[in-house]
């Protein structure tokens, strides 16, 4: 696998099979969104699926059958270079525990040699090639959404539940603009739409618009849903023309911004993505 790194010794079907052998696969975003014990109450017996920082929902260790999703970025996994290994896998890594998948979806990103997982089983899964002309090439997929549409290719329908994935910012959480968000929120909503995928509301949230066909019958969710195209152009428009004004007025401040950024010493993270890059001697 071309870049993939030092480590890239697994095959897709190896490291997808670590989900196997489950009549449901919860796949857990890092949100304020997801509730744990109510997911576990009524997904008894389920695989479990978190990702990177899973500190973010675990508030102590989980005891079922669970899989650790490690992202890569072009410094090897994140967990990795961040020292943040050992804190990740107490939380995750009882009885239960079926591994970690270092994941590669961009093609920048690297993998990290197994022996940097602290002792834990790890493959590798390298799906850049799935979304190669698929997902926007302006952005890359999120680890959620990536897993998602493989397993669902692999499981067929009513296997894989998403949980938390509501692509909103909170008080405690960012959102990174390197992924196309609401991209991912159609063709999840899309596919779980049709019955590919499940997709959990989040502490009893539901969609308003269900709400409102189920009020008025004569109003179907075709009606609703050109209805709420038109209005959202209507409204994305003047928020255009917003940030036009707003960035004209800014201009002085971003030359001032981005020659303040050229004068910072660089990164951890870039330098290991140099030391990555560099041909051996």
């Amino acid at each position: 696998m071309s870049g993939a790194g030092e480590g890239a010794a697994f095959g897709e079907g190896e490291a997808l099979s670590r989900f196997d052998g489950f009549e449901r696969v919860i796949l857990v975003a890092n949100s304020d969104a997801v509730d744990i014990a109510d997911l576990q109450a009524r997904h008894a017996g389920a695989l479990f699926v978190f990702f990177n920082k899973v500190y973010k929902v675990l508030g102590r260790p989980f005891a079922g059958d669970a899989v650790l999703v490690a992202r890569s970025g072009p410094a090897g996994a994140n967990i990795v270079y961040r020292r943040e290994v050992a804190d990740v896998l107490r939380l995750v890594s009882g009885p239960k525990f079926r591994g970690i998948v270092n994941l590669r979806v961009g093609a920048q990103e690297r993998f990290s040699p197994a022996a940097d997982f602290e002792g834990a089983t790890v493959a590798h899964l390298d799906l850049q090639p799935m979304f190669a002309g698929f997902y926007p090439s302006t952005h890359v997929p999120t680890s959620g959404f990536a897993l998602a549409l493989a397993l669902a290719e692999r499981f067929g329908p009513g296997r894989v539940v998403l949980a938390g994935f509501t692509a909103r910012r909170s008080e405690a959480w960012k959102l990174f603009h390197d992924h196309d968000w609401t991209f991912e929120q159609v063709a999840m909503r899309a596919l779980a739409r049709s019955g590919l995928i499940a997709m959990e509301p989040g502490r009893g949230e539901r969609s308003p618009f269900d709400a409102l066909c189920e009020r008025f019958p004569a109003v179907s969710r075709e009606t609703v849903a050109l209805v709420a195209a038109e209005v959202l152009g209507e409204r994305l428009e003047g928020t255009n023309m917003a940030v036009d004004r707003l960035v004209s007025v800014t201009k002085p401040l971003a030359r001032v911004d981005k020659a303040l950024r050229a004068l910072k010493p660089r990164t951890r993270k870039a330098k290991l993505a140099d030391a990555a890059t560099k041909p051996a001697t």
